[in-house]
């Protein structure tokens, strides 16, 4: 009979306990892929600023696009930039009582640039042409 144990539960290791979730190996994966998304997130907006800029001024909703869409990547990359500095904050001086504030305020400044950021998207995909029409059909 084949066995569904994993192999380091099979033969000679079955005495070996699991090991628990390492935290730090989490942390990072969850970072990893976070960056992934906001790279996704910078990336269609680029492709709806080419896009914008391409159609030019027959788009409606030039002007409005336009400054959404440059407004978000603006903040993104900000965004983006605190969060290194705060890396570094976090792994370099954290444990020095006189950092927390800083990284606090910091972590509080890129939170509600993540909310500014993803309502700005909205609004780039409410007025969007093609969103348009099944809205308005």
């Amino acid at each position: 009979m084949a066995s569904i144990l994993p192999a380091a539960l099979g033969g000679g290791e079955s005495d070996r306990v699991l090991k628990s979730m390492d935290a730090n190996r989490y942390a990072t994966k969850k970072t990893i892929a976070q960056g992934m998304l906001d790279i996704a997130l910078l990336t269609a907006n680029a492709s709806q600023l080419k896009y914008i800029l391409q159609v030019g001024e027959k788009h409606e909703f030039y002007t409005l696009m336009l400054t959404l869409i440059s407004i978000s990547i603006i903040l993104q990359v900000t965004m983006g930039a605190l969060n290194l500095s705060l890396s570094l904050l976090r792994d370099c001086r954290l444990h020095i009582e006189e950092y927390h504030r800083s990284a606090n305020i910091i972590n509080y400044i890129v939170t509600g640039g993540a909310f500014l950021v993803a309502m700005i998207n909205l609004l780039i995909s409410a007025f969007d042409p093609k969103v348009l029409r099944y809205v308005l059909d």
